[in-house]
């Protein structure tokens, strides 16, 4: 069921399908979500890959909008749950990576929590673009979890930083996320060295970069 999700030949609203599919299948089996099980995996993959097809696919027309999606001789009613204290607005971010698609180049110790939920990096990228926007857009760490009453499909984007836990299918469980993974999304320049002494030398080639930036959403309620 998943390699035909992970199908690029199958229609995208199939793959979408088959990704509930495999969530309804181990949401059930989940446990208390802290250990790495093979159902736990599953669902943790189908929540996350079902967010960045229904984001990217089609030029995101199947985004934030009520679906109807048919299966393998299963039908679900899939919907985003609205922005909340602890979930974020279904379109505050244009895009979404998978954490393990981010490469952490300089990150020496990893900053995750093991739990249920897809763990995604959220990137809010605006044309034109934001004041404090850094080149490639603002970053957090986000991770979506499906619940499921029936055949109807809610699809939340959490916010972990606000509330590293959350009630799925019925039961609070810890979310799984990667902090480290959003700062790693800002690539660094493959010879630093090499960078800084041209930077040196040829200042005025990169006084266009040079400014401060968000490199996370601004929280109104955090405290510096």
């Amino acid at each position: 069921m998943m390699r035909e999700a992970r199908s690029s030949s199958v229609p995208v609203e199939k793959r979408a399908a088959d990704y509930l599919q495999a969530a309804a299948m181990t949401a059930p089996l989940l446990g208390a979500g802290t250990q790495e099980t093979p159902a736990r995996d599953t669902y943790n993959a189908a929540c996350g890959e079902l967010t960045v097809l229904l984001r990217t696919s089609e030029g995101g027309q199947l985004w934030n909008h009520p679906l109807t999606l048919a299966g393998n001789n299963q039908t679900y009613h899939l919907r985003l749950e609205p922005a909340g204290n602890a979930v974020w607005a279904p379109n505050y971010f244009a895009t979404f990576e998978l954490e393990q698609q981010v490469k952490e180049k300089l990150i020496k110790k990893e900053n995750i929590q093991q739990g249920v939920g897809g763990a995604l990096v959220g990137v809010r990228i605006l044309n034109p673009p934001e004041k404090f926007a850094p080149p490639r857009g603002i970053t957090a760490a986000v991770t979506a979890t499906l619940d499921f009453h029936g055949k109807d499909a809610t699809l939340a984007l959490r916010r972990p930083a606000k509330q590293p836990t959350a009630a799925v299918e019925g039961k609070v469980r810890p979310l799984a996320v990667n902090y480290s993974a959003p700062i790693s999304y800002y690539k660094p320049p493959s010879n630093l060295t090499l960078r800084g002494l041209v930077g040196g030398f040829e200042a005025t080639r990169y006084l266009a970069g040079i400014g401060l930036y968000f490199l996370q959403p601004y929280d109104p309620d955090r405290i510096p």
